[in-house]
C-alpha cells in the first residue's frame, strides 16, 4: 500500500522539540476564550467524538481540494494521494500522542490564525459561499472547522497543527506553518515549521494526550471509534498505522572458516629396504556414505511489523444503486455493522423525501432472531439500532420521544439524511418535523417489506412467522394507527389447518355464520385444543375454530374485537350460536324447556351439589356437546379458564379481589342430554326415595361421589382447577377400587425405614471455609480491621473498643 512519500519519512518525531524561531504569539479575545472553555468542558457529553470531528474536518479539507482542482489542477501537486491517516504513539514515560494527517487543501499562516484561532470560524462555509455552482450534493461538508477542532482538547493537554497549503496561482511557493496551543492557555502560537515542507500538502494534527486518555492509544479503541462514527463519513480512504508481531527465524552470525590441519608427511620406505619375499597387504578402506545430519529447527524470535490498514474500505451501501449491490454485500454489511453472526432474513433499500424538505437514503434489516431480552420487559420501548446519520456522519441512535414502538424496536435501520438541524456539538438533534416523520416512514416501509415477503416468498414468510408471529399480535394491540395492516400479518392455527389469516378464515366461514369462533387456552398446543370438549359440535359440523395457545392471543382478541365487521365468539362461554339454526327462537326455547323438564330432577340435584362446592352457579342443557357428557363453561360475564390463568399470572386479582371472586363463580355446568352417562344418572336420581323416612343414605353418598367426580372431571377437561385435587384423586381411587372389587377400606402398607438418631457433631472432613478467602495474620489466625463511620461517611476516631459494636458482624 503506497501512501504519500513524506508520511513515511515523518516517523514519530514531535513538534514539541522544534526550534521556536519566528514564533508569533496571538491572544484569544476574552469572549472567545470564555466560549472556548465552554466548548472544551461543557459542550460535548462524550469525549469520544473528538476523532469524529477531526476526521470530518480532514474530509472537508480533501473535498475542498478536490473541488478546487477542477479549476486549478496545480493544487494536486505535492502529495500523490488524497487520504487521511491516523497514528498513535506511546512514549517511554507513559504519555502518548495521536497524529491525524490529511492531504487536503492545507492552510497558510493567516488561515491557521483565522480558522483555528477564532471559534466557529468556518473555512468550509467561506469556501462554499464563494463556490459558483451548487456543490451540496457532492461536497459532503458538515459543521464548522473551528468548533469541531476544539473538541480535540477533550482528550489532549496540548495540540499542534502543522499545515502546508496547496500550491496555487495565488500561493506558488507555500510554506509549512505550525499552530500550537494548550488546553488551559489563553493564547496560541503560529510559527514556521522548522522541519521544512515535510507534508507535501495538507494538515497534520498532533494531540498530546491527557493522563486519563491513554485508552485512545489502543488500536482497537481507534478502530471502534472510526467504525462507529466515521466509517462512511468520507469517500477518501482512512488509514491506521497498526502493529503486528511476527515470529521470524533468529539470525545466526556466520562462523569463520576453520583452517584445515596440515597432513603429516608420509615417509616412504626405500625400495632397497623392502623384502621381496614379504607379502605386502594393503588395507582397503570402504567408503561409507556420510549420514544425513538432522536438520536443526531455527530459533524463532518475535518481530514487530508496522502496517497501514484502511478502515473504511467498504463504501456505504445505502449510497449505491440497489441494482448494483449483491445479496452477499447486504449480508456482510449487516453482520459487520450490527455485530450479528446470523444473516438477516430480509432487507429493504430505498430513498425518498420526507415531505418536509429532507431527502434521505435508508436501509432496513429484519434480523433472523429476536434478542432474548425482548419479552422480558414488555412495557419497555427503546430503539437501539437506528443509526441516524447526516451526510454519512453518525449522529445518534436515540430518537427520544420519536422512537419506534415496542413491537418494532427490533428492526435494524440506517438512515442517512442530506441535512438536519443539529445542536452545536452535533451529538443531538434539534426538534424537527423530519424526526416525527421518520418513525412513520420506517414503520410504513417495514410493513411494505413484510407484505411483499408474505405474497412472494412463502418459505421465508414461514420463518418470519416463527420468529415474529407474536410480535405482530403485540403490534396490533399497541399500534392503533397500523392495526389493520398488522392484523393482516397475524396467523393462527385452527382445527382444519395449521395456519390461517383472519381474511382466509372469513373466506371459509359458513352461510349464516356471524362469528369468528375461537378457543384459547394458554400453554396448550393446537393439537390438544383440537380435542377440547368445547369444539366437539363445531368440529363435527365442519366449522373452523381458531386455536389460541399463546398468552398474547387472548389479549389480541380482546383488543381487536371485530374484523371486517365480524365479531369474535369464545366457544368456551355460554350462549354458543351457529347461525344456521333451523328452529325459530320460540321453537328453540320450547325444545329447551321440554328437555329441562325431562331432566329437572337431575338438574336440581346437580345444581345443589355444584353450588355447595362452588364449582358452578347453574346447570343447563347443552347444545354444544356431542360425545362428552358434560362441560364447565364461563357465563357471559365470567372468566374462561384461559382468562383465569392470565389474571392469576399477573396478580391482578389482588387489586380487584371482589370482581375476581364474582367472575370466578360465573360458571355454568352444561350436561349432554344424549349422553348415556347423564341418562343413567337421571335414572338413579329418579329412583331415590322421596320420603324422608325412606331415604337411602348409602345410595345418596355413592351418587354424590359419582357426581363430584363427574363435575371435577368436567372442570379439569374444561381447563379449570378443581377445588381440592387431593380429595378428587381419593374419590377416583375409591371408585377404581369398587370397579376392581377391592375393599375401599383396605389399608396400604405404609411401613418405611425411620431416619437415624440426631447427631449434631460435624464430621472431621466437613467442608470448611477456604482460608485463602480471608487475610490471614500470624500463626493461622484470621483477623480483619473495622472502621466506624458516621452518617456522612467520615471515620469515627478515638472511640472506645467496647463502643464499636457492629451488629452486621
Amino acid at each position: 500500500m503506497r501512501l504519500f512519500r513524506t508520511l513515511l519519512t515523518l516517523g514519530v518525531c514531535t513538534l514539541s522539540v522544534f526550534a521556536q524561531d519566528g514564533k508569533e504569539k496571538h491572544a484569544y479575545q476574552s469572549d472567545v476564550a470564555r466560549l472556548r472553555k465552554i466548548v472544551i468542558n461543557s459542550l460535548y457529553s462524550h469525549r469520544d467524538v473528538f476523532l469524529r470531528e477531526l476526521i470530518s474536518n480532514a474530509n472537508d479539507a480533501l473535498e475542498k481540494l478536490r473541488l478546487t482542482s477542477l479549476t486549478e489542477p496545480d493544487v494536486l501537486t505535492g502529495a500523490e494521494q488524497m487520504n487521511i491517516t491516523i497514528q498513535a504513539t506511546r512514549d517511554e514515560d507513559g504519555s502518548g500522542r495521536i497524529i491525524i494527517t490529511d492531504t487536503g487543501i492545507g492552510m497558510t499562516a493567516d488561515e491557521l490564525t483565522n480558522n483555528l484561532g477564532t471559534l466557529a470560524k468556518s473555512g468550509t462555509s467561506e469556501f462554499l459561499s464563494r463556490a459558483e455552482s451548487d456543490t451540496s450534493g457532492n461536497g459532503n461538508l458538515i459543521g464548522a472547522f473551528g468548533l469541531g477542532f476544539y473538541s480535540s482538547f477533550l482528550v489532549a493537554d496540548r495540540v499542534q497543527v502543522a499545515s502546508l497549503a496547496a500550491k496555487s496561482s495565488k500561493n506558488p511557493d507555500p510554506k509549512q506553518y505550525v499552530f500550537s496551543s494548550g488546553a488551559d492557555e489563553n493564547s496560541f502560537d503560529i510559527f514556521t515549521d522548522p522541519r521544512g515542507n515535510t507534508l507535501g500538502r495538507g494538515t497534520e494534527i498532533t494531540l498530546f494526550l491527557k493522563g486519563d486518555a491513554g485508552e485512545y492509544l489502543e488500536e482497537k479503541t481507534i478502530k471502534d471509534l472510526v467504525n462507529k462514527h466515521s466509517s462512511f463519513s468520507t469517500a477518501f480512504p482512512i488509514y491506521l498505522l497498526t502493529h503486528r508481531v511476527e515470529m521470524v527465524p533468529k539470525e545466526v552470525p556466520e562462523e569463520e572458516p576453520v583452517a584445515e590441519e596440515e597432513k603429516p608427511e608420509t615417509t616412504e620406505t626405500p625400495k632397497e629396504d623392502i623384502d621381496e619375499d614379504e607379502v605386502v597387504v594393503e588395507d582397503v578402506t570402504e567408503e561409507v556414505e556420510p549420514k544425513e545430519e538432522k536438520r536443526k529447527e531455527p530459533e524463532l524470535v518475535p518481530v514487530t511489523r508496522e502496517e497501514w490498514v484502511q478502515m473504511n474500505s467498504q463504501p456505504p451501501l445505502w449510497m449505491r444503486d440497489p441494482k448494483t449491490v449483491t445479496d452477499e454485500e447486504y449480508e456482510n454489511f449487516y453482520q459487520a455493522t450490527y455485530k450479528d453472526f446470523n444473516k438477516p432474513l430480509a432487507w429493504y433499500h430505498f430513498s425518498g423525501d420526507s415531505g418536509s424538505g429532507v431527502s434521505f437514503r435508508a436501509l432496513i434489516y429484519i434480523p433472523s432472531q429476536l434478542d432474548d431480552s425482548y419479552w422480558q420487559n414488555p412495557l419497555q420501548s427503546v430503539t437501539k439500532d437506528i443509526r441516524l446519520m447526516v451526510k454519512r456522519v453518525f449522529i445518534t441512535s436515540d430518537l427520544g420521544e420519536d422512537a419506534l414502538p415496542k413491537w418494532a424496536n427490533w428492526v435494524k435501520v440506517v438512515v442517512d439524511a442530506e441535512d438536519l438541524p443539529l445542536n452545536v456539538s452535533r451529538e443531538t438533534l434539534q426538534s424537527n418535523a423530519f424526526l416525527k416523520q421518520l418513525r412513520g416512514i420506517i414503520l410504513k416501509r417495514l410493513l411494505q417489506l413484510l407484505n411483499r415477503i408474505m405474497e412472494d416468498d412463502p418459505e421465508k414468510w414461514a420463518k418470519i412467522q416463527e420468529t415474529y408471529g407474536n410480535v405482530f399480535k403485540l403490534g396490533a394491540v399497541e399500534d392503533l394507527k397500523n392495526r389493520e395492516k398488522l392484523v393482516q400479518l397475524v396467523r393462527f392455527a385452527t382445527n382444519q389447518r395449521n395456519s390461517t389469516s383472519l381474511d382466509e378464515y372469513l373466506e371459509n366461514k359458513k352461510q349464516g355464520q356471524n362469528q369468528i369462533f375461537y378457543l384459547a387456552d394458554m400453554g396448550k398446543s393446537a393439537e390438544e385444543l383440537s380435542k377440547s370438549v368445547f369444539i366437539e359440535k363445531l368440529h363435527a359440523r365442519g366449522y373452523e375454530v381458531l386455536l389460541l395457545g399463546d398468552p398474547l392471543d387472548e389479549v389480541f382478541i380482546t383488543n381487536v374485537r371485530r374484523w371486517k365487521k365480524i365479531g369474535f365468539q369464545d366457544v368456551a362461554k355460554a350462549g354458543l350460536k351457529f347461525g344456521d339454526e333451523e328452529m325459530t327462537a320460540e321453537e328453540e326455547k320450547a325444545e329447551q324447556e321440554a328437555l329441562t323438564e325431562k331432566y329437572k330432577p337431575l338438574i336440581e340435584w346437580l345444581r345443589k351439589e355444584v353450588r355447595e362446592k362452588g364449582a358452578a352457579r347453574d346447570v343447563i342443557i347443552s347444545n354444544r356437546l356431542v360425545a362428552s357428557s358434560c362441560a364447565i363453561v364461563a357465563d357471559e360475564h365470567g372468566y374462561t379458564a384461559n382468562l383465569e390463568k392470565l389474571i392469576s399470572s399477573s396478580h391482578a386479582q389482588v387489586n380487584h379481589k371482589h370482581m375476581w371472586d364474582f367472575a370466578k363463580k360465573q360458571k355454568v355446568l352444561e350436561i349432554n342430554p344424549r349422553s348415556p352417562l347423564i341418562e343413567g344418572l337421571l335414572h338413579r336420581i329418579e329412583q331415590l326415595p322421596v320420603e324422608e323416612e325412606e331415604r337411602d343414605i348409602e345410595a345418596e353418598d355413592e351418587l354424590r361421589e359419582v357426581a363430584t367426580v363427574l363435575v371435577d372431571g368436567a372442570l379439569v377437561r374444561s381447563g379449570f382447577a378443581v377445588t381440592d385435587s387431593n380429595e378428587f384423586f381419593m374419590r377416583v381411587d375409591r371408585i377404581l377400587r369398587r370397579s376392581l372389587g377391592v375393599s375401599e377400606t383396605a389399608p396400604t402398607d405404609t411401613t418405611v425405614k425411620p431416619a437415624p438418631p440426631v447427631d449434631p457433631e460435624l464430621p472431621a472432613d466437613a467442608d470448611l471455609p477456604d482460608v485463602d478467602e480471608f487475610i490471614s495474620s500470624g500463626h493461622g489466625k484470621v483477623s480483619w480491621e473495622v472502621e466506624e463511620i458516621d452518617e456522612f461517611g467520615n471515620v469515627v476516631k478515638d472511640v472506645p473498643v467496647e463502643q464499636k459494636r457492629h451488629d452486621e458482624l
